[in-house]
């Protein structure tokens, strides 16, 4: 059986004066061992790419996490901090994709930076420093230490009853990792929470309506394969890109 295609914009950023677009191979193996999807990876090159025809060729979206932030100006928020990330090129990718390919119908699942991403490009806006809000937690990771400690368990959501991850985890909460300095303010219209820190912030949502598009703040492609909700998330994200796949395969068919 052909697997399913998964499109993974990529991040771009200068290496001695060289432009690199990469993405984490984490992101890649989870879409192809917990998915069962291959991953194709799409360059920052934002309006130099026609994206509504390349959405077109692939049967799932995955927004992986990044050391940058989504701009502002894309949500009508205040000035960045000083020494806020940016990665610009990424944002004239990301958020346009994401709107074709919620309009194609074609599955989504957004990761830290790519669940924030999915809010701002459907008309939702951020906190751009959590922390620093009265009564919300510090959801930022250590940066010093190894992985295992940066992407240790931190804290517990709360899964919203009859919601989609509380039937994929069978249990009314999940312990998670944190390592995001950005969140969810506003939720865009149709987005609906999914999972909640016990601060309030917005850790999952999902789009009313749609086959499957989700967003989730904590990064559930660290150790894929050792969490059993992890896994139970790409395999419903694969499921429905399979879908996708069929259908597009009928499609090519009648032609």
């Amino acid at each position: 059986m052909t697997l399913p295609l998964i499109a993974i914009p990529c991040c771009r950023q200068m290496s001695d004066q060289h432009a690199i677009h990469m993405v984490g191979e984490k992101y890649i193996l989870a879409g192809l061992e917990a998915a069962g999807c291959l991953p194709v990876l799409i360059p920052a090159l934002g309006d130099r790419l026609d994206l509504t025809d390349l959405i077109g060729r692939f049967d799932g979206l995955l927004l992986t996490g990044s050391p940058s932030n989504v701009e502002p100006h894309h949500y009508d928020g205040p000035a960045p901090p000083a020494d806020n990330l940016i990665d610009p090129d990424r944002d004239a990718t990301t958020l346009p994709l994401i709107r074709a390919a919620v309009a194609a119908r074609v599955p989504v699942l957004g990761i830290c930076r790519g669940h924030q991403e999915l809010n701002v490009a459907l008309g939702g806006s951020l906190h751009q420093e959590v922390q620093e809000i009265a009564g919300r937690m510090d959801h930022r990771s250590d940066k010093v230490g190894t992985a295992e400690h940066k992407y240790r368990i931190v804290h517990p959501v709360t899964l919203v009853p009859g919601g989609l991850f509380e039937r994929l985890a069978g249990s009314a909460s999940l312990e998670v990792n944190s390592l995001h300095g950005q969140g969810i303010d506003r939720p865009a219209p149709g987005l609906a929470t999914e999972a909640l820190a016990p601060d309030g912030q917005i850790e999952g949502v999902r789009l009313e309506g749609a086959d499957f598009v989700v967003g989730v703040q904590w990064h559930p492609e660290w150790r894929t394969l050792e969490n059993a909700f992890s896994v139970k998330l790409f395999e419903a994200f694969g499921a429905a890109c399979a879908r996708r796949a069929r259908g597009r395969a009928g499609i090519d068919r009648a032609a």
